[in-house]
């Protein structure tokens, strides 16, 4: 049985994990985030391309990319949440399940991050479990696509 694919998408600075204020989103790296992800999505019979970018038109592209082909997307927005509507149309333009994950629980934090402009057009949203909610949303995925 060939795997299905699944694209990790991760908007801007999550290609710094590890370094970048590990007291909010801890200190697994990029390269250990993408391992894990590989790692989990073969388990539950995925190929999984995990991509990160600080452009906003390129994550944009890449949505567009998973709509076309009926792609699942699991979604790390970063601060793009917040505000990039042109990123919420692509997602709202889905074919395929597509999760919303954060490391950190944005309603526990600056109230700017209370607001996600992707929540409305996912599938579901997951937040708060550091690198767990990507594990999360990979298995929520597989329930979704099974079903």
């Amino acid at each position: 049985m060939t795997a299905r694919r699944v694209l990790v998408l991760n908007g801007p600075n999550l290609g710094r994990l590890g370094s970048r204020e590990p007291d909010v989103y801890g200190s697994t790296s990029y390269a250990g985030l993408v391992e894990r992800c590989t790692a989990l999505g073969a388990e539950l019979g995925f190929d999984v391309e995990v991509r990160e970018t600080n452009d906003e038109g390129e994550l944009v592209r890449w949505l567009h990319e998973a709509a076309d082909g009926r792609v699942p997307v699991v979604l790390n927005p970063g601060a793009f949440t917040h505000y990039s509507y042109a990123m919420r149309d692509a997602a709202a333009q889905r074919t395929a399940p597509l999760i919303e994950v954060h490391l950190s629980n944005p309603y526990a934090r600056e109230e700017f991050r209370h607001t996600s402009v992707v929540a409305a057009v996912a599938t579901g949203t997951l937040a708060g479990f550091g690198i767990g909610s990507y594990a999360l949303a990979l298995r929520a995925l597989a329930e979704e696509v099974s079903g």
